[in-house]
């Protein structure tokens, strides 16, 4: 047999295999044989898998251990401790945390933008997008649409940072009533999403049709809102498992088309 490795366990992250890659990622953690710096890195993709699966008590836990490692290995500055910040604030909001993540992101985008490397690049864009979820988690929905039309506007390339971010507008519009606008960026949104690889739209499962749903819903055409939210439901329910954030959220919009 051969032995788990970080790619392995990565791949399987990357393929939606969450419960796999975290119990591959836990081995290369426990191993002995491997470089000192794998086992950290190793648990970051279990704590990633574990938010997947919509276990963020667990994930936090596991990034805040995590934290001072990274640091020490890798410089507090570097991309991989920086990332893993940032995965931590993005399972901050998933908690409800939302103030706590966007300062972190607020920080973060701060850093990464001064960096010169790809990933430091990619760090700041979705620094941004994990801003703008922030934001809309407050409330706050006129900043995030300002956020989300500032960042849209400088990142004109098609790819998964172009789908969130748009996602992201149609949730700030909707947030503000506007459900004709919030339509036309989910309707966006999904032909950008068709475009894409598989793979690379993964971690988005359902969040098309919930905007779409959500939008729906609020221009009246309930019927169409309540298959699309149970489109977007079962999806996630298969993807994610119960505890994830978007399956509770789709399963609370089923319900409520339902109730009203």
């Amino acid at each position: 047999m051969t032995r788990p490795t970080l790619d392995q366990a990565l791949a399987l992250y990357e393929a939606g295999r969450y419960a796999e890659a975290e119990a591959v990622a836990g081995a290369v953690a426990s191993a002995r044989s491997f470089p000192r710096e794998d086992a950290p890195q190793a648990l970051s993709i279990a704590a990633m898998a574990m938010g997947a699966q919509g276990r963020y008590g667990e994930a936090l836990a596991t990034y805040d251990e995590l934290l001072p490692v990274f640091g020490r290995l890798f410089g507090a500055k570097e991309w991989r401790t920086l990332k893993l910040r940032l995965d931590r604030a993005q399972t901050l909001t998933a908690l409800g945390r939302h103030a706590e993540c966007e300062a972190e992101c607020v920080a973060l985008a701060s850093v990464a933008t001064r960096g010169r490397v790809l990933q430091m690049r990619i760090l700041a864009a979705a620094a941004r997008n994990g801003l703008i979820y922030a934001l809309n988690g407050q409330g706050r929905h006129q900043e995030a649409e300002a956020l989300a039309r500032e960042a849209l506007a400088a990142h004109r390339l098609p790819g998964r940072f172009a789908l969130v971010l748009r996602l992201g507008l149609a949730r700030s519009l909707n947030g503000q009533g506007r459900h004709e606008e919030a339509l036309a960026e989910a309707e966006h949104a999904d032909e950008l999403r068709r475009s894409l690889p598989e793979q690379e739209c993964r971690p988005e499962t359902g969040a098309v049709e919930l905007a779409l749903a959500t939008a729906l819903l609020g221009l009246g055409r309930s019927t169409e809102a309540r298959t699309l939210a149970a489109t977007a439901h079962y999806a996630c329910l298969a993807a994610f498992g119960p505890g994830h954030r978007r399956t509770a959220e789709a399963l609370a919009l089923f319900d409520h088309i339902d109730g009203s």
